[in-house]
């Protein structure tokens, strides 16, 4: 693993979460000369129990040793969840997933994985890899969201597309959290492949290109398996309510299936389905 790069992502890291909390939620005193939000570094070694030189050196990206104990405790005083901490020690150890280049199969979908995506005829699903590049989909996701078909294969990126294409901002009414719910999947692929020199390409092009994309970005959010209410405003429908499950397969692909349920007691079912019938028949 690049060890520079996997250092430089795990300090953005610390720094983000530690400008997440307040002084007042871990009973320090708040004080009138903080110059950034957050707390500062000696308050988290304070209370971490760990020296505030070693955990400058922690969060600076220096190459020091640090056992998973310690780490605890640094993830406790930051108030990290189980997904937070899963990245955090992810990015400080060298013992992670090896970081081979993506490779782009010409049919990475298993017949089996086809099948079931197709007999969820009412759930629109997109199936990812590890870079949030889409590989597949069925019918319904193509009503819902986009004619995928239409969009050249190289550029089916789900990150770039909900930033760059107007129909995505125009869909979901909740866009910043449906666009964070995936930038959260993807930092959890960044943290396990950080050496891929992909994902720093992928990530400069992004921030250069879209302000709201940087700002989410340094926001640290992560999760591995994000689950989210989404409302929709269909341009022929109207009103979708849908609830994002996302889930991973086995096999050494890390594809991800990210399945929208019609949310229970809403006419959001129905619609689909009178749109994919009058598809039918255009």
């Amino acid at each position: 693993m690049n060890s520079a790069a996997r250092l430089q992502a795990l300090s953005a890291f610390l720094k983000s979460q530690r400008a997440k909390i307040s002084p007042e939620s871990v009973g320090l005193p708040a004080g009138t000369r903080r110059r950034t939000p957050g707390l500062r570094r000696e308050e988290v070694a304070q209370l971490a129990g760990v020296s505030t030189t070693w955990y400058t050196w922690l969060e600076q990206g220096r190459d020091i040793q640090a056992s998973p104990s310690v780490l605890d405790c640094v993830a406790a005083a930051l108030r990290m969840n189980a997904d937070e901490r899963k990245y955090l020690y992810s990015l400080a150890s060298d013992g992670g997933s090896d970081a081979h280049p993506v490779e782009r199969a010409a049919s990475p979908i298993p017949p089996s994985l086809q099948k079931i995506i197709g007999e969820l005829t009412d759930c629109p699903v997109i199936v990812s890899d590890r870079t949030c590049h889409i590989v597949a989909w069925n019918r319904a996701a193509s009503f819902v969201f986009l004619d995928f078909e239409r969009i050249p294969a190289e550029e089916r990126n789900m990150i770039r597309l909900l930033f760059e294409r107007r129909e995505f901002r125009r869909l979901a009414v909740n866009w910043t959290q449906f666009a964070g719910s995936f930038l959260s999947l993807f930092r959890s692929y960044y943290g396990r492949y950080v050496g891929d020199g992909w994902y720093d390409r992928f990530l400069q092009e992004m921030m250069a290109g879209y302000p709201e994309f940087r700002e989410m970005w340094e926001h640290g959010q992560v999760s591995y398996a994000p689950e989210v209410h989404l409302e929709f405003r269909h341009a022929k429908a109207g009103r979708m309510v849908y609830e994002l499950t996302s889930l991973s397969t086995s096999g050494q692909d890390d594809l991800r299936l990210s399945i929208y349920t019609p949310a229970s007691g809403t006419s959001t079912e129905a619609k689909l389905r009178r749109l994919m019938d009058e598809g039918k028949h255009a």
